[in-house]
């Protein structure tokens, strides 16, 4: 008789720190005590300029608390790293923690350029140690089931993908560090943009999506960058990306919303469409001779698949060649004109969420984006004054513009 499988090998919880432990690395410390607590990971070290204390470690023990990423790899004897920090510190803390055998959980986007890019994975590959990269929508069970959806002709024939995302972001946004809404800081690039940042997972679902997420199936980048804010970079932009296939992606983007709404992708058929909400991982699907039909799909988180694969138990979800397509279109914004600033005439001052700080929207941005989504065409393309050829004013700085 078959006995029938033996137990399950005992789970190690694996030693790790976490690199930014403030701001958005306040999700990742919530998620390292959910899988602390659950005996998959131990938190030994927190590389931050203050040390965290009180509540900020509730549940977490007394990890060893230091500036020094390098040193604390060193001290604490971490597998595994989550990197959290701003962009421009990625790539030397990617290669310090490769360096040392460590495994990463860095966060997106991976880097400012495609240099820093491939330093990263040629230093990844030199050391063999596992690199998840944290687009978490790629995580998102609903990727796989479009892609099924689009295999079996579900919608026909695929005509395209196209993005959407309609966010507001206020002033306090691009004072929050001296490289927010920056292109390069001291001289290091930092491309921090509506589509390389914020909404950098419109890109990249959209690629996943498409099937064309790696450096190769990139064939060509359009762009057009706009900004609203007085920052270098852009906050209001659309890519179109023609693949190696043949096919065509389009994503346009605002942090400059008149009613911030959830972003979207949506894959074009000759006989429906696939719209799907990547941060609800939800899908709708439209298609000839059927009703609508909609599912809500489950997702894994990235850092718990990476620990699953060091056990051999998963196949890494993010390795940094899915995301060499992003990497191109980050390149390729990096690499652009900078942002042309839109005339004071497209935009107005609203007062943002909290008392004295206010945030600028730029008018009817959120038909356009949707209108894009729609039918893969740019912002000039769809006939907007402020993107068509010509001489375009200056916009004023944010301290310049008066209290209304």
């Amino acid at each position: 008789m078959n006995p029938g499988p033996g137990p399950a090998a005992p789970r190690t919880a694996l030693p790790l720190v976490l690199a930014g432990a403030r701001g958005h690395g306040r999700w990742h410390l919530e998620n390292i005590r959910r899988l602390q607590q659950a005996g998959r990971v131990r938190l030994v070290g927190i590389c931050e300029l203050e040390p965290l204390a009180g509540a900020e470690l509730d549940g977490l023990g007394e990890p060893a608390q230091s500036a020094d990423f390098a040193g604390l790899l060193d001290a604490t004897g971490a597998a595994v790293a989550v990197i959290c920090t701003p962009i421009p510190t990625h790539a030397d803390l990617a290669v310090a923690a490769a360096a040392r055998g460590v495994h990463l959980l860095l966060e997106k986007p991976p880097a400012p350029s495609y240099a820093d890019f491939r330093r990263i994975t040629d230093a990844v590959a030199a050391a063999g140690v596992a690199c998840q990269v944290g687009f978490q929508s790629l995580g998102s069970h609903a990727v796989p089931a479009i892609r099924a959806l689009v295999a079996d002709g579900v919608i026909g024939a695929s005509m395209g993908v196209g993005a959407a995302g309609a966010w507001a972001r206020d002033e306090a946004y691009y004072r929050r560090a001296p490289w927010a809404g920056r292109r390069r800081l001291d001289g290091v690039d930092v491309v921090d943009g509506v589509l390389t940042n914020p909404l950098a997972h419109a890109v990249a679902t959209a690629l996943a999506v498409d099937g064309s997420p790696r450096a190769d199936d990139i064939k060509r980048v359009d762009t057009e960058l706009f900004r609203a804010n007085a920052i270098e970079s852009d906050d209001t932009s659309f890519v179109g990306v023609t693949t190696a296939s043949g096919s065509r992606i389009g994503v346009a983007a605002t942090l400059c919303a008149e009613r911030p709404d959830e972003p979207y992708v949506i894959v074009h058929g000759t006989q429906g469409r696939i719209t799907f909400w990547y941060k609800q991982d939800r899908v709708l699907v439209q298609r000839a001779g059927h009703g609508p039909e909609e599912v809500l799909h489950g997702r894994t988180d990235l850092l718990e698949n990476l620990v699953d694969h060091l056990a051999d138990r998963a196949e890494l979800l993010v390795p940094p060649a899915s995301t060499g397509a992003f990497m191109k279109v980050v390149e390729s914004i990096r690499r652009a004109p900078d942002p042309l600033p839109l005339p004071v005439e497209a935009w107005r001052s609203v007062p943002g969420e909290h008392e004295g700080v206010r945030r600028r929207i730029v008018h009817g941005i959120d038909g356009l984006v949707a209108a894009s989504a729609d039918t893969l065409c740019g912002y000039a393309e769809l006939g907007t004054f402020w993107a068509l050829p010509g001489p375009v004013p200056d916009s004023r700085p944010i301290a310049e513009t008066p209290p209304r």
